[in-house]
């Protein structure tokens, strides 16, 4: 999918209501309703969300295992088909280049990122391939998202299966009228979240398959605006707000994207040294914002004086009732309970991520 694509469901989508906005490199649905409503759907019962903003492409030969050991922050050499793990691309430096999701299968890796990386990382691979037997190759491929506490019997009764015992990032391949599909579990919202891949031809009977399940699951269709709100909250930082190529791996937190025990990588030189040393220079934080309006990506924070980190991301949290924000301070204001100050003068307070966490008691 090209960087300014749209879904293959944006008519669809726009018949209904849905305004479409561009975010991470498709034209994709903003909302379609409210999205305090639909991100409270989420967080008690389920969510469907059009991911085709996310690009998936294949890798594929006798040395595909070997190559990307040494070039993602994860452990591949130790995937098996059907698992997953999430990672990022370094650069020297050890500043990170993408992130993605890397899928096992027999015979290839999948790998899913956002839609305005894709080419990023295919060049940054192919540049990397000299003797090696591996191949890239571009799917058509489209997701769908089910996210919410209600989202796995949901999905089962959209495809006509029982899922299995399934952990972050297992996948499997099914049909479902005429057209293979994949399922993944993925959250991207702090809930128990699934994604289904499917081919343009099959995208739309998919989500309106989903779509006639709502009133029993209780079900909304959710746009973007609420997915941002859903991330922010759960403290899942994105490439583009809270990572870029100024990013130290461990400045944002991705302790579930990198294996220190897999040995050379590009820029794990860089990781291993920050991580003996045992501190980073900036930390990605949560805030509580004294005010109404939720605060502009890059706004400045101080404390007695002096500029000691900016705002990345911002919303009013439905859930919280008030302002937060994501953000990269220094170490030395870090602490939770730290008092801030935003450059107009608002007070702000440090506070642990993720903002909210999903009751492991709740069906």
């Amino acid at each position: 999918m090209s960087p300014s694509a749209r879904s293959p469901l944006a008519e669809y989508h726009v018949a209904q209501g849905a305004r479409l906005v561009a975010y991470h490199g498709a034209q994709v649905p903003a909302r379609f309703s409210d999205p305090r409503q639909e991100h409270a759907a989420v967080r008690n019962a389920a969510g469907l969300f059009d991911f085709s903003f996310r690009a998936k492409f294949a890798v594929t030969g006798a040395d595909r295992v070997r190559f990307l050991q040494g070039m993602v922050t994860n452990d591949v050499k130790n995937l098996t088909p059907g698992h997953g793990i999430y990672a990022a691309m370094l650069n020297p430096q050890g500043k990170i280049l993408a992130d993605m999701r890397l899928y096992c299968t027999e015979d290839r890796f999948l790998l899913d990122t956002d839609a305005d990386l894709r080419e990023k990382i295919l060049q940054s691979l192919q540049h990397h391939i000299i003797a090696d037997r591996v191949r890239l190759e571009s799917l058509e491929l489209y997701a769908l998202a089910l996210q919410g506490p209600r989202s796995r019997p949901l999905l089962e009764k959209t495809l006509h299966l029982d899922l299995p015992a399934m952990q972050e990032f297992d996948h499997f391949q099914t049909n479902y009228g005429g057209f293979t599909v994949r399922v993944a579990r993925a959250s991207s919202t702090g809930e128990e979240g699934y994604e289904i891949w499917v081919g343009e031809k099959g995208l739309l009977g998919v989500w309106g398959a989903a779509c006639g399940q709502a009133p029993t699951y209780e079900m909304l269709p959710c746009g973007v605006e609420a997915l941002e709100s859903l991330r922010i909250e759960a403290g899942i930082p994105r490439y583009g707000s809270e990572l870029s190529e100024d990013t130290l791996l461990l400045e944002a937190g991705l302790l579930n994207a990198v294996s220190f025990t897999k040995g050379c990588y590009v820029g794990q030189e860089i990781v291993e040294r920050t991580r003996s040393r045992g501190h980073i220079n900036w930390k990605l934080v949560g805030l509580l914002v004294r005010a109404p309006e939720p605060p502009a990506p890059g706004e400045k924070l101080t404390s007695a004086g002096q500029e000691i980190g900016e705002v990345a991301s911002a919303c009013v949290s439905p859930t919280l009732g008030q302002t937060i924000a994501l953000a990269y301070v220094r170490r030395e204001v870090a602490e939770p309970g730290t008092k801030l100050v935003l450059a107009p003068g608002i007070p702000v307070e440090v506070t642990a991520l993720p903002f909210y966490k999903k009751s492991e008691t709740r069906n």
